[in-house]
């Protein structure tokens, strides 16, 4: 009897994380984020109220909670503790979709143009990695960036050995003699970057429109609840025209994201000059629409097929079904990641 009771408290624990339509009249949803710049307008948008007008206009209840892991957030999400999550490209294929969860790209935010990248201690190049530890967050967008600099420079991941460390402890493990490289993103590349004999090798840069970083939400949940979609689309770009530009109003938006991400306005503003942003909803229409997004997806799934990131049993590397705005990849039978332009398009027509 204590067992079944305890069963049904988690059971409507997890239900209550992601839609709670049982303490008001109102659907009330969670969504996770971790520190990252391209995602710091969300944390900005939520504690300067946009995030509650635009809730409130669509009569639901929308939360933003930080988690500091990354890759534990991903996996809070596709493990429904969340509705929504804030995720790249390659971990939305191989995490929820890998695993069976129907998710939609509802924002496709920037991609990443320097945000990413690859440290070593001392003189070198990336012939310098070779036979050497690299601590990175296995399987996450950094083990992408490290295959493709390798594949670039003639070696594959047999050449290195990866030493899977979470993102909240790189910095700190960068700043040890056992660590001579790491792979990872803003603003902990930044900080790591501060420390003695660093230097850059290699950026996402090298690889432009391969990283995007996105606003991930269950699939059926926004089939059942569209006004959660209206509500973060009109969210997300009000916070983008808000934060833009040289004004007082712009400088004071992007001064409190850098505080809350640790650094201050002239880092901050550093890192999102290594963000390619899609500013306002058209600029985003246009990448989302374009044959360039199927063709990354098919590229990413392919590499991470390579590389085993879609499952022991994935018999190849159509296994999960994409669908995007200009054509679907992949097996038409397990559609399980979706690149969306319904909203993206209300903001660009001004409906929302």
């Amino acid at each position: 009897m204590i067992k079944a009771c305890l069963r049904l408290l988690l059971l409507c624990t997890i239900t209550l994380f992601s839609v709670n339509t049982l303490a008001s009249d109102k659907p009330s949803f969670k969504i996770c984020w971790s520190i990252y710049a391209g995602w710091m307008p969300w944390d900005y948008a939520q504690q300067s109220g946009i995030v509650k007008k635009w809730a409130d206009k669509y009569g639901i209840d929308i939360q933003f909670v930080q988690v500091n892991d990354y890759i534990e957030s991903v996996n809070q999400y596709t493990a429904g503790g969340f509705a929504g999550c804030t995720m790249t490209n390659m971990d939305a294929l191989t995490i929820p979709a890998t695993g069976g969860v129907d998710s939609t790209a509802l924002i496709v935010g920037d991609y990443s143009n320097g945000n990413d990248g690859i440290l070593l201690k001392g003189a070198g190049n990336l012939s310098a990695l070779k036979g050497k530890p690299i601590n990175l967050v296995e399987l996450s967008v950094s083990h992408y960036l490290l295959a493709r600099a390798l594949e670039k420079s003639g070696m594959s991941e047999k050449d290195v050995k990866v030493v899977n460390t979470a993102d909240a402890d790189l910095v700190a493990a960068f700043g040890t003699a056992d660590v001579n490289a790491i792979v990872t993103w803003n603003p902990l590349l930044a900080e790591a970057e501060k420390q003695p004999n660093s230097h850059l090798i290699f950026s996402s840069a090298q690889i432009p429109g391969e990283i995007l970083d996105l606003l991930v939400v269950n699939s059926a949940t926004l089939q059942k609840y569209p006004q959660l979609g209206k509500a973060l689309t009109g969210a997300w770009y009000e916070t983008l025209k808000t934060m833009s530009g040289p004004t007082d109003s712009a400088k004071a938006a992007r001064t409190q994201m850098a505080q809350a991400s640790g650094t201050d306005l002239a880092g901050f503003d550093q890192q999102l000059a290594a963000t390619h942003l899609f500013s306002d909803a058209k600029t985003t229409l246009d990448f989302v629409q374009s044959p360039q997004l199927k063709a990354t997806m098919q590229m990413v799934a392919e590499f991470s097929f390579k590389h085993g990131l879609l499952g022991e049993g994935a018999p190849s590397a159509d296994v999960v079904g994409v669908v995007t705005p200009a054509g679907n990849w992949g097996d038409a039978g397990n559609l399980k990641l979706r690149f969306t332009d319904e909203y993206t398009k209300m903001a660009a027509a001004g409906q929302l």
